[in-house]
């Protein structure tokens, strides 16, 4: 899927610059410091700007992409990382764990290849938020979403705490309809109000 519309993927991030910009500064602003990688890179598009030199990418398309903008990229899926047992301070998925087959099973790799007291930082579309209801009743029209499991910020923290992980940090963006989205959107703490989630979780 993400080989065949590659570019339709990567275009995506221009014809919605502020609300990709919205989600990067809401990873931006709970990203710990220390080496980190990202899980599912895609096209580069949020390792790039957050000074993220090394991915993972299972499609050859997406991979190519994101070497081209300097990203060292390994091939291979989140449920079974090319990457040695806690060799990163941090790892990243951002809008990646909804595509993944296991979920559990690569947020257990996740805490395998993280230090101790090492982070995982996830970023959703929560299902139970205004778009991604919207998302989930037409996600059969999609190419990208036709396939996904999205996640409630509260399964995704129940999973978060059965694989290793505590501590929780959460931001939350977006609180507007992408297509009202004019400028920016803020960052606020916790959940429930935007669209967009992220989770900082510690290795525990």
């Amino acid at each position: 899927m993400f080989d065949q519309f590659v570019k339709k993927y990567d275009e995506w991030f221009l014809k919605n610059r502020l609300v990709y910009l919205s989600e990067l500064r809401a990873v931006k602003s709970i990203l710990p410091k220390g080496r980190g990688i990202e899980i599912g890179v895609g096209t580069g598009r949020f390792a790039v700007p957050l000074g993220i030199k090394i991915g993972v990418e299972p499609s050859k398309k997406m991979a190519e992409v994101a070497r081209k903008r300097g990203i060292f990229v390994l091939k291979g899926t989140a449920e079974k990382l090319p990457l040695k047992d806690e060799s990163f301070d941090f790892a990243i998925m951002v809008t990646t764990i909804c595509f993944v087959d296991n979920p559990r099973k690569a947020l257990e790799e996740v805490h395998r290849v993280v230090k101790r007291e090492g982070y995982v930082i996830v970023g959703i579309v929560d299902r139970e938020s205004f778009l991604g209801k919207e998302y989930e009743a037409n996600k059969e029209k999609s190419v990208f979403y036709r396939n996904a499991r999205f996640f409630s910020t509260e399964n995704l923290l129940d999973l978060l705490r059965t694989t290793g992980f505590g501590n929780f940090k959460i931001v939350q963006t977006l609180f507007k309809h992408p297509t009202e989205v004019l400028v920016v959107e803020p960052v606020k703490d916790g959940y429930g109000k935007g669209a967009f989630v992220v989770i900082r979780a510690e290795k525990i």
